[in-house]
């Protein structure tokens, strides 16, 4: 369970209700000097626990949940039931977002050069970096302040990683790659493989070299074991902000853009660039060579086989407006209920 405490660290401090909301601005409705020591899903929450409303649909756990105290937006209807003490805040789920990540940022960090690893000769590692046991930082690696690089790590030749970025165990970053700065490379994921690119030669298959390389700019997090292939010309590029699930490919040559949100299992072929502040579900498929462009919001397994605009809200295969979708199931449902009456017409 994650403590509480003043510098949102040691295990034997706690916080109030009141000290709480003078941190994140709201308004505390009931005891503002219970003990909270921690935080809980609402439904597991117990004495001392801290958790929160942010969905509507769990508003009927305010009169069954043991938690101590609840982060609840501004305009939260109690209905005047008693229960836990109700911190007001303009957006409880962002308020939860921000008091986790003080804590995060409270737990030490590890430092130094653990051994055995492999540092080739001409890499400076900063001071305040951390290289875990057995990885590998090839010739060549240009490191910036605060990089964490954990166990069994592999960073090739000529890689440059900025400030304050989090390789996690496991990680494979191919030689000649950028990494930003304040990224996190989740375990297993892989940056830089070759681009699936082959030529066809008779009944073969010919290899075509892939010279470019993935860059990744600052504040990008990708989740474990997805891979960004390296450009055959140039660089695959992941635009800052943008944040990648688990189990994503992304092809050679594709250019996302700014403060995207792609879910797990999405695959983004050849040559294919998407814009800014994109949100894409699971399992969504896009065709290479497309263009997608500002805003969209892409349900899961959708597939984009043609270029898409601004602003629109696409589902299905192909993908349609999700307006459309939702009447085209409505008379598939009823598609056999229509055939039976026409049926009935032709033999009368």
């Amino acid at each position: 369970m994650t403590i509480f405490a003043e510098n949102y660290l040691t295990d034997t401090m706690e916080i109030t209700p009141n000290g709480l909301a003078a941190i994140v601005g709201g308004r505390v409705e009931g005891d503002g000097e219970v003990r909270l020591t921690g935080f809980a899903k609402i439904e597991e929450a117990g004495p001392g626990d801290l958790s929160f409303i942010a969905n509507p649909k769990y508003a009927h756990f305010l009169t069954t949940t043991r938690a101590s105290a609840l982060l609840v937006g501004d305009d939260f209807d109690a209905g005047g039931a008693s229960g836990p003490v109700l911190i007001r805040v303009a957006d409880p789920y962002s308020t939860l977002a921000e008091l986790l990540t003080m804590i995060e940022r409270g737990k030490p960090v590890p430092k130094g050069i653990e051994q055995p690893c492999h540092v080739a000769e001409d890499v400076v590692i900063p001071e305040d970096s951390y290289i875990g046991a057995f990885a590998y930082i090839g010739k060549g690696v240009r490191l910036g302040k605060g990089v964490r690089i954990y166990p069994q790590a592999y960073v090739g030749d000529c890689v440059t990683i900025g400030e304050d970025t989090v390789i996690r165990a496991g990680v494979r970053i191919y030689e000649g790659c950028v990494i930003g700065s304040r990224c996190i490379l989740h375990s297993g994921c892989v940056i830089g493989a070759d681009g699936f690119g082959f030529a066809p030669k008779g009944d073969i298959y010919e290899k075509i070299p892939q010279t470019g390389n993935v860059r990744i700019e600052d504040d990008v997090e990708i989740g474990a074991n997805t891979t960004i292939d390296r450009a055959t010309f140039g660089s695959t590029v992941i635009g800052r902000g943008t944040k990648l699930d688990n189990l994503i490919q992304v092809a050679h040559n594709v250019a996302i853009g700014r403060n995207n949100v792609i879910a797990a299992q999405a695959g983004v072929a050849g040559s294919t660039r998407i814009g800014d502040s994109n949100r894409i579900g699971g399992q969504v498929g896009f065709a290479g060579h497309i263009t997608v462009g500002d805003g969209n919001e892409i349900g899961a397994q959708s597939g984009i086989p043609n270029n898409v605009g601004d602003g629109k809200r696409l589902l299905g295969y192909p993908a349609v407006d999700a307006r459309q979708f939702a009447k085209n199931q409505v008379y598939l449902r009823n598609m056999g209920k229509i055939y039976e009456e026409i049926i009935k017409k032709d033999k009368k």
